[in-house]
């Protein structure tokens, strides 16, 4: 397998409407094995608990996530998270996802937040608030 990874265009484009409208906070993307390369698996304006119903037991993900919440002052602030999804029953499929990582960062410029998680309770919600605020 290459290290070289290509990311198609439906994710290119999800991944400009994530960063440019309001209506689309997370995007996640698979690793395909036919084009070595990422591809949408989903679009959509979720919320935490919709994010983490949406990962996958046993397979990799990477996620790209605007997570809004309230500062201590009660004002509302959103951050981009970009998540590395890799539960321990994926095995030795992570490699596409880090090389894919790699280039995500490149693309999204500005994410307050990069990390790799494999279990759920690593992204509840109070704590990626406190990693970000």
């Amino acid at each position: 397998m290459s290290t070289s990874i290509t990311v198609s265009d439906d994710c290119l484009h999800a991944l400009h409407r994530l960063r440019e409208r309001r209506d689309v906070n997370t995007v996640i993307l698979r690793h395909d094995d036919a084009e070595d390369g990422l591809v949408l698996e989903l679009e959509g304006n979720l919320t935490h608990d919709e994010v983490l119903q949406a990962l996958p037991a046993d397979e990799p993900r990477l996620v790209a996530h605007e997570l809004t919440f309230a500062t201590s002052a009660g004002m509302r602030r959103s951050e981009r998270l970009l998540i590395l999804w890799c539960p321990a029953a994926a095995g030795e499929q992570e490699q596409p996802y880090s090389a894919g990582r790699a280039v995500l960062e490149e693309l999204l410029e500005g994410t307050h937040l990069r990390l790799r998680a494999s279990q759920r309770e690593e992204l509840a919600y109070s704590r990626l608030v406190g990693q970000v605020s």
